[in-house]
């Protein structure tokens, strides 16, 4: 015996298309009807199907759900040619065909209506039986049949596109994001490289050379570089001694005038060759410089130097 068939998702959006053969119909109807998530899964493409197919123009179905749709018209009953009957006996027979007509389509738009709400309202697709019998159906011509089908085709295949635009917006919007942010930190290191070349350039600057009063050769030097209006201070060291892992570096300013307190400008410490830099710290505009110095003190600097003053220059 063999495995039944496996149902897919293509199945379900075809089987609420009505493309499939009256075999395949069963087959989904009866897994309907074992498989909550299934019927789940149908009225979400129902409603999918009911939405774009008033938003969007008819357009070329995929080469694969045509295949089955021509499959089905293929299958359809081919219609058999009648003798009219004479003009009197058709002009007097027309009101009842007419008052037979108008009943049969009433009562076939009476049980559709009847079948899509209890469709909707049980969470489950229609099926072959919620529809007419054959005979009681009116004719429809072959043309008739494949052009409903052929929009709600158009639009599920618009739905996938709108999915994947949707999905490579937020892709581009995340990728412009990231560059603006990149675009803003290579604005600010852009904005520090010029601030440190004015100041280095300015010709007002106070350019002072801190050294160690008896020290020997190599000796231990610190050069700043000082625009006061601006508050930009620049300090490069070399030949400093190593210090003690809880211990710092403290580079200080000494305003002009007597009884100024220091101002510290930074803490630093020495790589492995003696070299350190202060670079543009926060400083007050206007100050004028006396001289700098530095001092060693605790990790994490001082309100106010501890001497000894190792580097001193005015």
């Amino acid at each position: 015996m063999s495995e039944p068939r496996r149902i897919t998702s293509e199945d379900l959006a075809l089987y609420a298309m009505q493309l499939l053969s009256k075999e395949e119909t069963a087959e989904v109807t009866a897994y309907l009807q074992e498989s909550a998530e299934a019927r789940r899964e149908l009225a979400e493409i129902q409603g999918d199907l009911a939405i774009y197919a008033h938003t969007v123009d008819l357009r070329t179905p995929p080469a694969q759900a045509r295949e089955r749709l021509m499959k089905q018209v293929a299958r359809e009953k081919k219609a058999i040619p009648i003798d009219r009957p004479s003009a009197p006996e058709a002009r007097a027979e027309a009101p009842v065909t007419a008052a037979r007509t108008g009943s049969v389509f009433a009562e076939a738009a009476a049980r559709i209506d009847e079948s899509v709400n209890e469709g909707r309202l049980n969470g489950r697709g229609l099926d072959s039986s919620d529809y007419l019998a054959e005979d009681e159906q009116p004719k429809r011509g072959v043309v008739g049949k494949v052009l409903p089908w052929i929009g709600w085709a158009a639009a599920a295949g618009l739905a996938v596109t709108t999915w994947n635009l949707h999905q490579e917006r937020d892709s581009l919007r995340g990728a412009m994001t990231t560059q603006a942010s990149q675009l803003d930190h290579v604005t600010a290191d852009a904005e520090a490289s010029r601030q440190v070349l004015d100041a280095m350039t300015d010709s007002s600057a106070m350019r002072v050379t801190l050294t160690t009063k008896g020290a020997t050769a190599p000796l231990p030097t610190g050069r700043a570089t000082y625009v006061a209006n601006k508050g930009a201070l620049i300090f490069l060291a070399s030949n400093l001694e190593p210090l003690q892992p809880s211990k710092t570096y403290e580079l200080w300013l000494i305003p002009v005038g007597e009884g100024q307190t220091p101002i510290p400008a930074g803490t630093f410490r020495p790589d492995a060759h003696g070299n350190a830099s202060v670079i543009m710290p926060p400083m007050p505009k206007g100050v004028e410089a006396k001289a700098f110095g530095v001092t060693v003190e605790d990790e994490g600097g001082a309100t106010t130097p501890t001497l000894p003053i190792v580097l001193a220059g005015e």
